[in-house]
C-alpha cells in the first residue's frame, strides 16, 4: 500500500483556500501551525520536504484593502502579489520557526523551468537548501509573469518542481479527498477512486464531472499536474487539506485519498 511515510523527498502543494479565510482573507494560523508540525515530523524522519504555496495575492489584497478592488485586473493582482509575497513568507517562517526550521523562498515562472540553465540553477539551489535542512517555499512569480509565461495554477507548478528535484511523491492538498466518478455533492452515486495507474480518457472525463466549485485549480488542473509528475516517475496523492494534520492523515487507512501510481 502506498504511504507518504515511505517517501524520501516530496513536494506538497498548499492552495489559497486552505491557507486563507475566504471571508476576510485572514491567514488560518492554527491550520498552518499544524501543517508546520507535520513538516517538522517528516524532517525528523529524514524526509526532504518542499512546499509550493499559494496565498500571496489573497494576503496582498487584504493588506491593500479598498485600493485593490478589481479582482480580475492583472496589474492589481500583480501588485497584490508584490505586497502579499513577504506576508506569505513571514507566515511560513513564523510557523516553521517554532520547530527550529528555516525557510528559503523561491519565485519561479514557466520561463524559468523551460530554460535549461535556469532550471539547473534552481535545482542546485533546492538541493543545497535541503542539504542545509532548510524548507524551500516556492510560489509562482506573479508580480512579473504575464499570461504567456505563467503556469496559471500552482498544481502544475508543483508538478514541475517535483519533476525538477527528482521527488518521489507529489502531495496535492485539495478541497476534496480525491477523485470521484462524479461530483459527490451533486450525485449520490459518485464513487471514490483510491488508486489510478494510468490517466485514460475515461479518467479525464471523471475529473470534469468531479469539478468542485471551491477547488482552486480545479480537478482538471490537478489531473494535469498528476500526469506531469507521473511521466517523471513520481507518484501523486490527492488528499483533503481540511484535516487538522493533513500530511500525517494521508497514511491513515480510514481516510480517503487518491494515489496516482506510475507504472
Amino acid at each position: 500500500m502506498a504511504r507518504l511515510s515511505t517517501s524520501k523527498r516530496f513536494v506538497v502543494k498548499v492552495g489559497s483556500r486552505l491557507l486563507v479565510e475566504s471571508t476576510d482573507l485572514s491567514t488560518k494560523e492554527d491550520w498552518l501551525q499544524n501543517v508546520a508540525e507535520d513538516i517538522a515530523l517528516c524532517r525528523q524522519h529524514g524526509q526532504d520536504v518542499i512546499v509550493v504555496s499559494s496565498g500571496a495575492v489573497a494576503m496582498g489584497r487584504r493588506a491593500l484593502g479598498h485600493r485593490c478592488h478589481a479582482v480580475n485586473h492583472v496589474a492589481q493582482q500583480q501588485a497584490a502579489a508584490a505586497v502579499g509575497q513577504g506576508m506569505l513568507l513571514s507566515a511560513w517562517n513564523h510557523a516553521l520557526a517554532r520547530h527550529h526550521l528555516q525557510v528559503g523562498q523561491a519565485l519561479l515562472s514557466l520561463e524559468d523551468m523551460e530554460t535549461k540553465q535556469r532550471a539547473l540553477n534552481a535545482r542546485d539551489t533546492f538541493d543545497t537548501l535541503l542539504s542545509f535542512g532548510v524548507v524551500p517555499v516556492i510560489n509562482e512569480n506573479d508580480t512579473v509573469a504575464t499570461d504567456e509565461i505563467r503556469f496559471g495554477d500552482n498544481d502544475r507548478l508543483a508538478a514541475r518542481v517535483a519533476q525538477l528535484v527528482d521527488a518521489d511523491t507529489l502531495v496535492l492538498l485539495s478541497d476534496v479527498d480525491g477523485l470521484y466518478t462524479a461530483n459527490p455533492q451533486q450525485h449520490a452515486h459518485a464513487r471514490h477512486i483510491p488508486f489510478i495507474e494510468e490517466i485514460t480518457p475515461s479518467i479525464e472525463k471523471m475529473a470534469t464531472l468531479s469539478a468542485h466549485h471551491a477547488s482552486t485549480g480545479g480537478m482538471v488542473t490537478k489531473l494535469m499536474a498528476a500526469r506531469i509528475a507521473m511521466q517523471a516517475g513520481c507518484r501523486v496523492v490527492m488528499a483533503s487539506g481540511h484535516e487538522a494534520y493533513p500530511l500525517r492523515t494521508i497514511d491513515d487507512k480510514s481516510r480517503k485519498k487518491t494515489w496516482f501510481l506510475p507504472q
